[in-house]
């Protein structure tokens, strides 16, 4: 595999699995000092052993994102470390996962504290470090759900959606920079929480993958590529753009036979 990031630094939040700990290790093998943070040590512990034993260089941080002060020294001490920051992957993410009449407000707070406090706060320090280098490329991972509507997901939809447009304005701050910021849209992918969805609700996760053009749920490793894609300098003229990987479904109108 190409070495096309040799030397560069990269944090992945949320990087201990799923579609963050895919990216993790694509970077890593592509020549990337990989950060991933998580809250669960054991997670990370495995994410670590299996990046390292692939040979990447990989350092991993216990840390929740919605604590704001930890998340700024996070990024702050790691540009000091490895005197630089290339690439910020924003991919940590909270969902709950009810009807409006029984979500509680700090249900709503808390998904907006990771999937949008926690962006806002990792894209300043970030963009902060870029700066001074005149480069950098920040990817915040969204959701179909930022998009289009969906039933008994009012917080984490609304925080999404908050996300994505975060991100185009960020884009425009960024752009004379030399930073370029963008998002990636999934749509289903088989992550842990799908397929405890799938385990729990067979029925009705049968009925979401049918529901999609592709006949079928993404793979962690999909997007990673795709997230790969928006931080190398082949997207070099691509910034404050969300780019749905989700097998069609945002381009959908669907009707059900």
């Amino acid at each position: 595999m190409s070495k096309d990031f040799e030397g560069r630094v990269a944090i992945i939040t949320g990087g201990s699995d799923g579609i963050g700990l895919a990216t993790a290790a694509l970077l890593a093998k592509r020549g990337t000092q990989v950060i991933i943070c998580g809250r669960r040590q054991a997670l990370l512990d495995s994410a670590y052993d299996m990046i390292a034993s692939q040979g990447g260089a990989v350092e991993a941080i216990q840390l929740d994102v919605a604590d704001s002060e930890a998340l700024n020294a996070m990024i702050e001490s790691t540009a000091r470390k490895y005197g630089r920051l290339d690439m910020l992957v924003n991919n940590a993410m909270s969902t709950h996962y009810a009807p409006i009449s029984k979500l509680t407000l700090d249900h709503w707070r808390k998904d907006f504290a990771v999937n949008s406090d926690a962006v806002f706060v990792s894209t300043k320090a970030a963009m902060a470090i870029m700066a001074a280098a005149g480069k950098g490329s920040i990817v915040n991972i969204a959701s179909t759900c930022g998009i289009r509507a969906t039933v008994n997901m009012a917080s984490y939809s609304a925080s999404k959606a908050a996300l994505v447009h975060f991100t185009a304005a960020a884009a425009m701050e960024a752009a004379p920079l030399g930073i370029r910021i963008n998002a990636i849209i999934p749509g289903q992918v088989q992550t842990a929480p799908t397929e405890l969805f799938s385990a729990r609700a067979a029925d009705s996760a049968a009925r979401t993958t049918a529901a999609i053009p592709m006949q079928r749920g993404g793979q962690p490793e999909e997007l990673a590529q795709a997230i790969a894609f928006m931080l190398s300098d082949a997207a070099s003229y691509i910034t404050g753009t969300a780019l749905p990987v989700d097998g069609g479904k945002a381009a959908q109108l669907y009707i059900p036979t």
